[in-house]
């Protein structure tokens, strides 16, 4: 786990989620954002980062900061592309809900995928 630049955090295993949450929650008070939208930014981020650690290899980035009354924050790996819009699994469902909590805790999720991985970008109004 490392960072690189202000707003930036690399992580690579399961032992360092902690410590995305962490850094997520550190700058988005620092830049302005509420206590309840922090804490639904970092259980959107925590479910990307667990996903990153648990179906891909070579770990991820998160960087953070703000545009236009949102803080945004991507979260990149070398993962597949991801598919939104899904619908929320069975109640008795072990797994899946990750993606559909993320779509709906955030005001706008954005995917994309290019020669440094696959970026999910979230946004969160101020």
């Amino acid at each position: 786990m490392s960072t690189d630049a202000p707003g930036t955090l690399f992580y690579s295993d399961a032992e360092d989620l902690g410590a995305v949450r962490a850094f997520v929650r550190d700058q988005a008070l620092a830049l302005g954002m509420s206590e309840a939208r922090t804490e639904m930014l970092m259980l959107a981020v925590n479910e990307l980062a667990t996903n990153t650690v648990q179906h891909t290899t070579g770990g991820g980035r998160v960087r953070v900061w703000t545009d236009a009354g949102q803080i945004v924050c991507d979260v990149v790996d070398q993962g597949p592309p991801r598919t939104f819009q899904r619908p929320m699994p069975a109640p008795d469902a072990v797994r899946g809900r990750g993606l559909p909590i993320v779509e709906r805790i955030c005001d706008q999720v954005d995917t994309v995928s290019g020669p440094d991985g696959t970026t999910v970008r979230l946004r969160l109004h101020l």
